[in-house]
Parts: structure tokens; sequence; C-alpha cells
């Protein structure tokens, strides 16, 4: 999709009119255009006059300059064509100027220059007044940014009144839509979509700006920026709360946005700031009830069976099924992430939606940095099953933005038929998640049934005991530093693998059978006779799964 960027002009003022439409004011009549005619879209936002040789220090940006000439007599010989340029990179709009009377020409390189810079350069006659320019200039730039002003204070009324009337930020951008674009949607700092309104594609990922998980890619995206995707105009927005960003207004439509929707734009992004802190705090007092419950019931602190199953019921949760405990627990933030502070909400949120599109009363809850979901599940569903439901689950929420770009490990217990066994599921689910991490890494899912002797050996508490048993049985095999040792160990692993089967694991191996024949024997003199003592072979065996436990 091509794509072709433009920054959104900035502007003193809301409004403004085009070099264009002053040139063809009444006022103007018998003026000519000398050069820049790239330039004519400039906006103009006031005139001065200049008749002091070094004006440069006095003009704004978006000026109309208009001069008799007399301070260009120093400038026409000598350094015109920079003079030029440096009025352009103060942002001026255009020179208007009167020829004949002290300047009589303009050198052709100074033209030149102008036409190079889009800086539109104009001839006005002799008896223009320049009074009348500028009060015929200033009139409709004054009434255009009243207008724009009366526009935007309609539209800051109207999407503040939705939020004060008790809409959420869907009802925000359905306002914004109303007045302002074809398409309006708000997303968090992590690209996750909040809320939209207007015509939406059939997928977010079809949406100018968003990856193919359909999140919205916030840190490539610059705000203040009108892109054209082939004939589809977007511009993003800052929503800020106090001295936060609490995400992005993305608006699409056919035309190209100008500096006068950036001032409503702005009212805009006031209400949806404000509807986001009114959502956060309504939801931080809700999700901190909810949580408060769920974590008593977790541990088992909440009341018999009956009650927690009753009390879930009035908020929305059926516990009376056959449930899986599910913990996602997210890797800590670093202190200068700017989005550390709202993580554990946005990655509970994430979650929440997600598990209700799958199952729409498991009960979800946050605490800090781990995220639990009661999920429904049939009591034939095996643990492959399960763990692969939630291996989808979790890819939605990496895609929506909730773990964003933090990596998350997800655990997931036994199917429990009755909440006395919840807080033991909850362990399960823990241990899962800890195991699995330091097995798989950060973005394991782990089904705690899957842990096999890993979850005995994760119980060892005294590491230092453990990488001993490691090294007194393994030996040489347990030195990190050397290759060899890395080689036979892959060897003895794969032929512990096949059950001392020579034959499939040189198969496996890529070996000659002969080649493998001495390798064994190099490992039983390192070892002992692990092919004939099977205390020797499951102490091995033992040995390093703890190694594979403690390296990694």
């Amino acid at each position: 999709m091509d794509r072709q960027l433009s920054p959104v002009p900035p502007s003193p003022g809301p409004s403004g009119m085009s070099v264009h439409e002053v040139l063809a004011l009444p006022v103007m009549q018998g003026s000519k255009l000398l050069a820049g005619g790239d330039g004519l879209d400039r906006v103009v936002g006031s005139v001065n006059v200049m008749e002091v040789p070094d004006v440069l220090p006095w003009v704004r940006q978006r000026e109309l300059l208009l001069t008799t000439g007399y301070p260009l007599r120093a400038h026409v010989e000598s350094d015109m064509a920079q003079w030029i340029g440096d009025l352009d990179d103060h942002g001026l709009a255009g020179l208007a100027i009167k020829l004949a009377r002290y300047v009589d020409e303009l050198p052709a390189e100074a033209l030149a220059e102008a036409d190079r810079r889009g800086f539109p350069v104009v001839t006005i006659p002799e008896d223009l007044g320049f009074d009348d320019v500028i009060n015929q200039v200033l009139t409709i730039v004054i009434n255009r940014r009243a207008d724009t002003l009366a526009r935007a204070e309609q539209v800051l009324q109207d999407l503040v009144g939705v939020v004060i009337e008790g809409g959420d930020l869907d009802q925000v951008c359905q306002g914004v839509v109303r007045h302002l674009a074809r398409t309006a949607l708000v997303t968090t700092m992590d690209g996750r979509v909040l809320a939209h309104a207007g015509e939406l594609p059939a997928r977010w990922a079809d949406l100018p700006g968003f990856d193919p998980t359909g999140r919205f890619v916030v840190e490539t995206e610059v705000p203040g920026v009108s892109v054209d995707f082939d004939g589809v105009h977007r511009l993003v927005a800052r929503v800020t709360g106090g001295r936060a960003d609490l995400g992005r207004l993305v608006l699409l439509r056919e035309d190209p946005f100008t500096a006068e929707d950036n001032h409503v734009v702005g009212q805009a992004t006031t209400a949806a700031a404000l509807a986001i802190t009114k959502q956060q705090a309504v939801a931080a007092v809700e999700g901190k009830y909810r949580a408060d419950f769920l974590r008593d019931a977790l541990l088992g602190r909440a009341g018999d069976a009956e009650r927690v199953a009753a009390h879930a019921a009035e908020l929305g949760w059926d516990l009376r099924r056959p449930l899986a405990v599910v913990v996602a627990e997210a890797e800590e933030a670093p202190d200068d992430d700017p989005v550390s502070r709202t993580l554990p909400e946005r990655f509970r949120a994430a979650w929440e939606r997600v598990a209700g599109a799958d199952d729409e009363t498991a009960a979800v809850a946050g605490f800090s940095q781990e995220v639990v979901v009661l999920l429904g599940v049939p009591e034939e569903l095996d643990p492959a099953g399960v763990t692969e439901r939630v291996r989808l689950m979790a890819g939605q929420v990496h895609g929506r933005g909730g773990g964003g770009r933090r990596a998350f490990a997800t655990g997931v217990s036994r199917t429990i038929t009755g909440l006395d066994d919840l807080p033991r599921a909850y362990a399960e689910a823990r241990k899962a998640v800890q195991v699995g991490r330091r097995l798989h890494g950060a973005r394991a899912i782990t089904h705690f049934d899957a842990l096999g002797v890993f979850r005995l050996l994760s119980q060892v508490e005294d590491r230092a005991e453990l990488a001993s048993f490691v090294a007194e049985t393994l030996g040489p095999l347990a030195d990190d530093r050397s290759e060899d040792a890395e080689d036979l160990r892959t060897t003895l692993t794969v032929l512990l693998d096949n059950n001392l089967n020579v034959a499939s694991t040189a198969r496996a191996l890529h070996f000659h059978y002969n080649s493998l024949r001495y390798r064994i024997g190099k490992l039983e003199r390192m070892l002992g006779p692990f092919t004939t003592d099977p205390r020797l072979r499951f102490a091995i065996m033992l040995a390093l799964q703890a190694r594979q436990l403690d390296h990694h």
C-alpha cells in the first residue's frame, strides 16, 4: 500500500487562507505571480509590511510580507537569492512587492530560488494600498478563526457531554465520526483497539498502520502527520491525560486533513482522554473488588464451594462446571518504560476480551504482573487440547497488545471438577509458569501435566545440592565450557531417549553404527556401566533433566 506523508500545517491560530485565495481578492486585482507557483497553497495567517533592511528578526510564520521594494535595493545585486531563502526558512507564506518604484526587477537567480522552494513572489500594482490588503486578508482570517473556534467549541461540548451523560469511548468515537472523519478509533499505547466507530474493515490488519495481528503500530506511526494511503487520508493524534500518554486517536476519511481540523482534533482527544480516565477509574474499582474475591477463592479463603459459586455467578462467572486455572505472568517492566504504569490493567483487559470471546462466563482477574483465568473446559478434553486452546488465546493477547511488546509466560492447571480443588489448581498453574519459563523461555505455554520430572526437581530448594548431584553423576560431561562434553551429552541424551537402541540412535544422529558403539564405550568409561545398571541409568537421566532445568 503506497503512502505519502505530509505534516498537518502548524499555526499560531486554527485558521487562515491560502496565497491563491489572497491573490483572488478584489483588492489584489492587477497582481502577477513572478515565481514560486508550487507554493500557492501556503497558508496566510497574517500580513506584515517591510520597510526596513533587516526585517528577519521581526517576521513570523505564515505571514504574507508586503513591501515597496525600498529596503531591497541593497540585496538586488548581491544576495537577493539568499534573502529569499531566509524568508522561506523563517516560514513566511510569500512576498508581495511593488516594482519600478525602487527596484525595477528581481534577479533571475532570486526568482529561480523562489521557484525551487515553492515560495510565492508576487508583483502588486503601484497604487495598491497596503492597508486595504491588510484589512481584507485579516477580516477573512479572523472570521475563519472565529468559525473554527466555534466549531471546535461545539465539538468539545458535544463530545464532553456524551461522557458526562454516561457515554463510553465508543460513543465518543461516534461523535468524532459525526464531526470529523469517516472512521474513528482509539487505541492503547501498545496498539490495542479500545473503541471504534464509522466504516470499519473486516480485519484491523486491513487498515493503514496496523500490523498483521491487528495491532496499531504506535511506535512507528507519527502523531500529527496526515498520511495518504491511495486516496484514504489518515491522521493520528495523541490522547494525553496529565503527563501520561493514554493512547492514540486514529482518523480516516477521503479528504486531506487541514490545519483547521487540527484544532477540532485537539478537542476530540480531550473528550477521549476524559472517557478513558473515567473508564479506568471505574475499572480500577470494579477490578479490585473482583480480583480480591478471586484471590480469596484461589487461596481457599472465600468460604465453602457453594458460597464461592453463588457469588461468582453474581459477577457473571460460571464456576459450577469443570475448570482449568490459567496463569499468565508478564515480565517485569523497566522503570523507564513509558507504558509500564498501565501495563497491569492493559494486560488484564486484553485477557478479559480474549477469554470472554472464547468463554463468556470465564472468570478473569489481574494481580500486579499476573492475570488469572478460570476457564470452563469439557471433562473429556485432554491436557494437550486444553493447552492448544490456551495457546490460541495467548497468541491473540500478544496480537491485541495486552502483553504488547512485553513477553509473558502462561501456565495451565489440571482440570478440576470441584471448587474445593481450586487452591491446588492455582498452585499447579503457577508452578507450570515458573518451570515452563525456565525450560522454554519468556513466552512459554506449559500445562502442569507436561512438566513430568521437572515438577519434582523444581521443588528442590537447595539448588547447590542439586548442582552437586549433577556434577557427581555426570562427571566431565557436566562441563559447560567443553565442546566435546556437549557433543557427548547429546549422544547420551539421544541414546537414552531411544531406550539404548543403538541402531535407532545411530540413525537419529546420522552416525555409523561402529562409531556410535565406540562413543558408548567412551561414555561408560566416564560414567560407569549405565547400559547394564538401571539404577545408574536412572540417576544419569535425572541429572540430565536437572541440568536442563538449571540452564534455562
